[in-house]
């Protein structure tokens, strides 16, 4: 039995039954569950402070680190047993970056020639446009961006971010850049990704007069640009805010501000 939640059950039932009752139902003793109530079952100071380490770094550091920023900030030396257990209690262990979906089951697949061929240079706006997901820890959920650049001044025309990289959010992020657009001929570019195979996906774009392209598949090169713009919104992120263990627990940033 959690004491937390017999707590709770008592709470409940309580005015119908008597605590002698209840506890008897559970097999628990009366004087254990007074014990249990008398007890403070908030996160402790140590638990706190490891809450807010992982909640700082959006989830992304393991035990190792945590152990390891408690005795750098905050002088606690503490078994690195101790803190995968508290991480493990409250559910704030590292996230796993995810895997890209390659496929849909059931769906179609439309794959397209590479039209593009990595010439990023317009001439003018809405002649091509560049799109691709990239994923973004947000506290305990990971969310998906999907984004359409003009490569024209490698402008972000639109973009949708959702809980899912379904096709139904690529379609919402390209009506999004095709609201007030003329886009009659646009070469539209993108990796194989199953929602950019997509049936609706394809059909939506060619109702438009979007002519699709396709990377290579594994080629990241042949959408150099827009890969290039969703990493550089990452490295904020990897800069900034992660900090190593090879660097003594800083930032990349903190340690070479250190060594100047």
């Amino acid at each position: 039995m959690v004491p937390e939640v017999f707590i709770q059950i008592v709470e409940v039932f309580k005015h119908k039954y008597t605590v002698k009752t209840i506890c008897e139902c559970f097999g628990v003793a009366k004087a254990t569950y007074y014990r249990w109530r008398g007890k403070s079952w908030g996160p402790s100071e140590l638990e706190k402070i490891i809450i807010t380490i992982c909640e700082e770094l959006k989830f992304r550091v393991g035990h190792r680190m945590v152990r390891d920023l408690l005795r750098k900030e905050h002088h606690m030396k503490v078994n690195r047993n101790t803190v995968q257990k508290i991480m493990q209690k409250y559910h704030i262990q590292c996230r796993v970056k995810p895997k890209r979906q390659s496929y849909i089951a059931g769906e179609s697949k439309i794959v397209v020639p590479n039209y593009l061929e990595r010439n990023f240079h317009a001439s003018k706006p809405n002649e091509k446009w560049v799109t691709d997901i990239t994923y973004l820890p947000y506290g305990e959920k990971m969310l998906y961006l999907s984004t359409i650049m003009d490569l024209y001044k490698n402008e972000i025309i639109a973009y949708s971010i959702s809980e899912k990289q379904d096709k139904t959010f690529v379609i919402d992020t390209l009506r999004k850049a095709c609201k007030g657009r003329d886009v009659y001929k646009l070469i539209l570019h993108s990796d194989q990704g199953s929602q950019y195979t997509s049936y609706e996906f394809q059909e939506e774009a060619k109702k438009r007069g979007i002519i699709t392209s396709m990377s290579r598949r594994g080629n990241c090169f042949d959408n150099a640009v827009i890969e290039y713009f969703h990493s550089m919104l990452k490295s904020y992120y990897y800069n900034y805010c992660r900090p190593f263990k090879k660097l003594n627990c800083h930032t990349p940033i903190e340690f070479r501000a250190m060594a100047a």
